[in-house]
């Protein structure tokens, strides 16, 4: 039976109890979990975070094959998760469902899209969670809410039966309170044993990023950094940029339109549906730039891709801040908002414009609130990170008070 979540976070918007490995010991038994409300889970409706959306779609007939999967290894499903309306914002606030909880600041704002996957994780109403990413919906939450989380190489894990944003930069990610339970849900989702991944041979600071982050937070980066190397590996500083990645950000703004409106402008405007007002002005956005000219943001692509590729070699990783700031105050104003968006997506539009995989590892605390201090990998060396986090174990976040 569904219902209503009456959680006290407001993470999730349906409740409900499915399982297909009862009784049987599998690699995830014992452990629950939630989905955000992009996922198909069948005889359920895949609402997108808005409600007409859920009026005017029927009942998914077939579960996502990444949720299958969790059920299959054991895990138990026991919610849906509140999001962004259409996964297209990266704050967490919800107009229509409201902004769930962040456990680890509760007068801020939780981040999105996957918000509820983040709060009922954060706030033990589950073990983990899957969401998605595809500007920072995974990571960002995970920085905010003081969560492992692992948005994997483009394409590693199947996006089939998950509602699209942009589809060259979508991925299935997941969020977990501790790095052996990211570490099991990943041996499943990637189909493999991370325990048999090569160690990291060489950590790489980005110290362009790091001189983006907040000044107040610098401090306990670079101490979090220190303890980063003398646990993994030796670290070099290097720059990626000479523009503070808003070259990074140019190319990805250009190429995500065109996707984002051919997946929801023919709805958008057959409907006329109820959005938020932040939201509706981006797929006004995006309508316009529908028609740009992609092919200098396309040859950017491959030029980043390929010197980074060339820069980490099989066993090298990137280190730096998954966000500039710990997380907004609830309630920021529509001036505001805007400038931290920008300001963070400088950041986290880096592992997508690459397809590399990134991992955020809740490191940091700044005011009593957590920051996330993330490991980018090769393309498909996935199993690198969470070998890596497994190996840092139940460090504690280095501190300051600003």
């Amino acid at each position: 039976m569904t219902m209503t979540a009456n959680d006290d976070l407001g993470a999730l918007r349906v409740t409900l109890d499915v399982s297909s490995a009862a009784g049987l010991q599998r690699p995830l038994s014992g452990l629950t979990f939630a989905v955000k409300e992009m996922f198909d889970v069948a005889g359920y409706v895949t609402g997108g975070g808005n409600p007409d959306w859920l009026a005017t779609h029927a009942p998914a007939t077939r579960t996502a094959p990444a949720v299958q999967a969790c059920l299959d290894a054991g895990a138990r499903l026991t919610g849906i998760a509140i999001a962004d309306e259409l996964a297209f914002s990266m704050q967490g606030e919800n107009v229509h469902y409201g902004t769930p909880v962040n456990p680890a600041a509760p007068d801020r704002i939780p981040g999105g899209s996957s918000s509820g996957s983040a709060s009922a994780t954060a706030g033990k109403l589950v073990d983990f969670a899957l969401g998605t990413d595809t500007a920072g919906s995974i990571r960002i939450p995970a920085s905010y809410c003081g969560l492992f989380g692992l948005r994997p190489t483009y394409g590693r894990i199947s996006s089939e039966g998950v509602m699209p944003l942009s589809r060259s930069f979508d991925v299935v990610g997941w969020l977990a309170r501790d790095a052996n339970t990211l570490d099991r849900v990943g041996r499943v989702l990637l189909s493999t044993d991370t325990r048999e991944a090569r160690p990291i041979r060489r950590l790489l600071l980005l110290k362009d990023v790091l001189e983006l982050a907040d000044t107040d937070a610098r401090p306990a980066l670079e101490a979090a950094v220190g303890h980063l190397s003398d646990a993994i590996a030796p670290m070099e500083e290097i720059t990626l940029s000479k523009h503070g990645y808003a070259d990074w950000l140019a190319a990805f703004n250009t190429l995500r339109p065109p996707e984002i409106w051919s997946a929801y402008g023919e709805w958008i405007e057959d409907v006329q549906p109820n959005l938020g007002p932040q939201i509706a002005q981006r797929f006004e956005a995006a309508k316009k730039g529908a028609g740009a000219d992609t092919r200098d943001a396309l040859a950017f692509r491959r030029e980043v891709q390929k010197t980074t590729a060339e820069l980490l070699g099989p066993d090298a990783a990137l280190v730096f801040p998954t966000a500039p700031t710990i997380a907004p105050k609830k309630g920021m104003s529509d001036s505001a908002a805007p400038m931290i968006r920008e300001h963070t997506l400088r950041v986290s539009c880096l592992s997508p414009l690459l397809g590399f995989p990134e991992i955020s590892m809740p490191l940091v605390s700044v005011e009593g609130c957590p920051m996330g201090l993330s490991l980018m990998a090769p393309q498909n060396a996935d199993e690198l990170l969470l070998r890596a986090a497994v190996k840092l174990g139940d460090v504690q976040p280095t501190t300051t008070q600003g």
